[in-house]
């Protein structure tokens, strides 16, 4: 199951998405281009992706909410405002404790799997609003919370590529928790810690060439030169294999291939969710094949797991700058002497 949430993650970001309309009204705050709200007369107005929403003054703040993606859990929780949620779909992909302990005091339910949401239990729970990714194979769920007066909030911050803009979603769940002073102090803290990383990346004398992902089963999904993980390698002041490519999502491609690209390579990071060398050897026997492999240094996003929940894709969300810091300090372990992995797992 702990492969499950990783394939899930590279498979999210195969899909091309051109739904984002670009807005020039200075009145909006921009998220990106999928993203950009504005408040304007008591109202509060939100454009995500194709979906818009008008909000009225005694609408929001919310206080009661329904999550359906592990993933926003990690905003809510910078936040402090976890005793809004009052139910979430599976639990068991949740890190944060908090929320663990008071799903176990019965004060958030379990509402359903990424497989069904239990729609007549969320009706019953009357919540002022659900977030979650959209998902067509959900329509019909959808359209019947709908019908029932629950208002769904579609959010693509998955689909993000620039890791500030990502992080930059707290302003929104600020806005609609009525904690806008602290979502911006927030955000103000990750991004000026993000960019006097990436001035201190630059200090580093050398350049390492770096690999990414892994297989599942023939295919290697590896993000393509403009996607999250291509940005945090650069700002790292490293160098990725596919620097020169411009995709915004994983691109499939045989061992061989990849292969082919890891002349020179020193560091291989995202390497999955494996324990071992030897475990991830015996899950593939091609990785034998790569000087990498045999002689480089190996690094999985393992450091903040527990079960089935990865804090990686929760809290890592918002903070960008510490995913930023443990790619420093992987690639220049001298610029950060002190500083411990946060995300990342070295691999033995």
């Amino acid at each position: 199951m702990k492969q499950k949430i990783l394939l899930l993650f590279t498979v999210f970001s195969l899909i091309a998405c051109k739904r984002e309309q670009k807005i020039s009204s200075s009145d909006w705050t921009k998220i990106s281009n999928r993203t950009q709200y504005k408040e304007q007369d008591g109202s509060f107005e939100l454009k995500s992706g194709n979906f818009t929403y008008n909000f009225k003054q005694n609408q929001t703040p919310f206080k009661k909410i329904i999550l359906l993606n592990a993933s926003m859990a990690g905003y809510i929780s910078e936040l402090g405002a976890e005793n809004l949620i009052i139910g979430v779909s599976s639990p068991e992909y949740i890190y944060s404790e908090k929320i663990q302990d008071l799903i176990k005091e019965g004060k958030i339910q379990n509402v359903g799997s990424d497989q069904k949401y239990n729609v007549e239990k969320i009706i019953s729970m009357k919540p002022d609003a659900i977030f979650t990714n959209y998902i067509a194979s959900f329509d019909n769920a959808y359209q019947l919370l709908k019908n029932n007066g629950i208002q769904i909030i579609f959010l693509d911050e998955y689909m993000e590529q620039q890791p500030l803009q990502k992080a930059a979603y707290i302003k929104l769940f600020g806005e609609f928790f009525g904690k806008e002073k602290e979502a911006e102090a927030k955000y103000q803290e990750v991004e000026k810690n993000y960019n006097e990383l990436k001035q201190l990346a630059l200090r580093a004398k050398d350049k390492p060439v770096v690999l990414a992902n892994e297989m599942y089963g023939d295919i290697w999904y590896i993000p393509g030169g403009n996607t999250s993980v291509a940005h945090y390698i650069a700002d790292a002041n490293a160098t990725y294999i596919m620097k020169d490519n411009k995709d915004e999502k994983a691109l499939t491609m045989s061992f061989e291939e990849v292969f082919a690209k890891t002349n020179g390579v020193q560091y291989w990071v995202n390497a999955g969710n494996h324990t071992s060398r030897k475990e991830m050897l015996k899950m593939n026997n091609f990785y034998g094949k790569l000087d990498v492999f045999n002689k480089g240094k190996l690094y999985t996003i393992g450091g903040k797991e527990r079960q089935m929940a990865n804090d990686f894709f929760e809290s890592g969300g918002v903070r960008a700058d510490l995913i930023l810091k443990d790619y420093i300090k992987i690639f220049h372990p001298e610029l950060l002497p002190d500083y411990q992995l946060t995300y990342m797992k070295e691999l033995q």
